[in-house]
């Protein structure tokens, strides 16, 4: 969500600049995309097939996510000149991290997962167990990088909740980045 929220948010800046100075909008030079659509597999396997009901291990859904980020890490390596894509590249490797460290999935904790779900379904989750499709419940004393989980909630007024990560925000910033100052538009 967050990064929906700095891919939109970019476009619309973008847009708008280009406008503003009387050129028209160009869209960044992308190489290697497909990468991109190769990086999101993974995680799209592990939601979709976690929606169908059929069971996918800790372990492969773990596996899958890293391998997700790490495919959209090349990616943002091979595109490293673009402005903005080191702070994108920045928060994968922030996600990556406390990912690696707590197991292969984003740490969230209890008081956080409350607030999205509600006291009485989390009443039936045990720590350590999964949340969701990414996430992984744990106490604050026993995550490691804490400060790196997904611990930040966007505002009660929105229509959709989600908790995110410092690295998520890194992510949303280089992504508006890309988006909003190209060449063509500072």
């Amino acid at each position: 969500m967050i990064l929906w929220l700095g891919l939109g948010i970019g476009l619309v800046t973008g847009l708008g600049l280009s406008s503003w100075r009387g050129h028209p909008y160009r869209v960044p030079t992308l190489r290697y995309i497909w990468l991109v659509f190769l990086g999101f597999l993974p995680q799209f396997l592990v939601i979709y097939l976690g929606r169908t009901r059929i069971p996918v291990s800790a372990w492969l859904a773990a596996i899958s996510l890293l391998l997700s980020l790490l495919l959209l890490f090349i990616f943002a390596w091979l595109n490293r000149r673009l402005p903005g894509m080191s702070i994108l590249m920045v928060g994968l490797v922030l996600n990556m991290i406390v990912m690696i460290i707590n197991g292969g999935f984003m740490p969230i904790n209890p008081h956080t997962a409350e607030q999205l779900i509600g006291p009485e379904r989390m009443a039936s989750l045990q720590l350590g167990s999964r949340f969701g499709y990414k996430d992984i419940l744990l106490p604050i004393a026993e995550t490691r990088l804490e400060w790196l989980a997904d611990r930040f909630l966007l505002p009660h007024w929105l229509p959709y909740q989600v908790a995110f990560s410092i690295g998520d925000v890194f992510i949303a910033l280089g992504a508006f980045w890309i988006l909003a100052f190209q060449k063509s538009n500072i």
